[in-house]
């Protein structure tokens, strides 16, 4: 602790430093992320934010029918099926705060929530329509990038499996009134600008330092890694549409660092392993896809993907996670009779 402690005094005294000597940098990339927020993250995330806090509050717990067939392809829990239209549909974090806000009502368990993760959290159509799909000369790609972006999600879920379950009935309580809805989706909004800002700031220093020597793919690449939006906005200056393609492609779906930060700040009381997991999984999904498709080659790609995420997943079903594993024996343990123990 007391180590811990001390990088971080240590870490915040070179922040405090670097924001003295260099204070217009830091003030400039403030500015472009305070932007950044009202012109393009507010705009496309709050709504969805507040509409998905009311539809999770109305239908989790409840089967949608039209939704089973896919639920059940990706091992969603009977009952859960609204999880998809906010994580498929709702944008980074909405997925996940939905998902955390049904763990604490008791209605997922903590096992179960940590899997749904790894998939159920994704950039929305508002976000990809509105803004990657400026990037692009033709509507199609735009189109494109969010059908690879959705089949690399739910290539993810057929390839970390989950055991058979049903939502836990809903904990009683009130229902989520439009008021309370809204306090929630404004402290959350201002969790997720805040990290934007930050990591605008963190931008402005690399390009000031470090990011102009290198090629201009690199410097997209790397700032889409650290934050998804600043990455985006930058795809322009790769020249080679098919190349941008493909690098929107894989930063869509890792969501970039900012993203894993906003995640972990809306699901406290979750650990992220099988969400990291996940986000690697479906970036090298999403960056195969695109380079499939640009190269003519996607119909056989994907259905050797399909075949392999199908193979794998029986041959997963019978082998339980550890953690499963610990709990049998612990399951086991406590049913065996004293006299089993006794010595021989």
């Amino acid at each position: 602790m007391k180590r811990k402690r001390l990088v971080s005094g240590i870490g915040a005294s070179i922040g405090m430093l670097i924001l003295i000597l260099d204070g217009k940098t830091a003030l400039d990339g403030a500015r472009t992320g305070i932007e950044l927020c009202l012109k393009t993250v507010i705009p496309s995330l709050f709504p969805f934010f507040l509409l998905s806090t009311v539809l999770t509050s109305a239908f989790l717990g409840s089967s949608l029918g039209v939704l089973r067939p896919l639920g059940k392809l990706c091992g969603i829990p009977k009952g859960g099926e609204s999880l998809l239209i906010s994580g498929f549909l709702g944008g980074y974090p909405v997925g996940a705060q939905s998902i955390a806000a049904a763990y604490r009502s008791g209605q997922l368990s903590r096992e179960e929530a940590q899997r749904l993760l790894s998939f159920c959290n994704n950039a929305g159509p508002a976000f990809l329509f509105g803004m990657v799909g400026a990037m692009f000369p033709r509507q199609w790609m735009a189109w494109a990038l969010w059908g690879i972006h959705l089949s690399s999600a739910v290539f993810v879920a057929i390839l970390i499996p989950g055991k058979e379950a049903r939502m836990a009935a809903p904990s009683p309580g009130k229902p989520v009134t439009l008021s309370e809805a809204l306090n929630r989706s404004v402290r959350i909004m201002a969790s997720v600008c805040g990290w934007v800002v930050l990591f605008r700031v963190v931008i402005a220093f690399l390009r000031r330092w470090v990011l102009w020597l290198l090629p201009a793919s690199a410097q997209v690449a790397i700032i889409g890694l650290l934050e998804l939006s600043n990455g985006c906005c930058e795809l322009l200056s790769v020249s080679d549409v098919e190349l941008r393609f493909v690098i929107c492609s894989g930063l869509l779906a890792f969501g970039g660092l900012c993203v894993t930060m906003q995640t972990f700040s809306v699901t406290a009381g979750l650990s992220l392993r099988y969400y990291f997991l996940g986000k690697l999984l479906q970036t090298a999904f999403s960056v195969l896809l695109a380079g499939a498709l640009v190269s003519g080659t996607l119909l056989p790609c994907c259905g050797i993907l399909l075949t392999f995420s199908l193979i794998l997943r029986k041959t997963q079903k019978r082998v339980a996670f550890p953690e499963q594993l610990l709990y049998n024996k612990g399951k086991a343990l406590r049913r065996t009779p004293p006299c089993c123990f006794e010595k021989r």
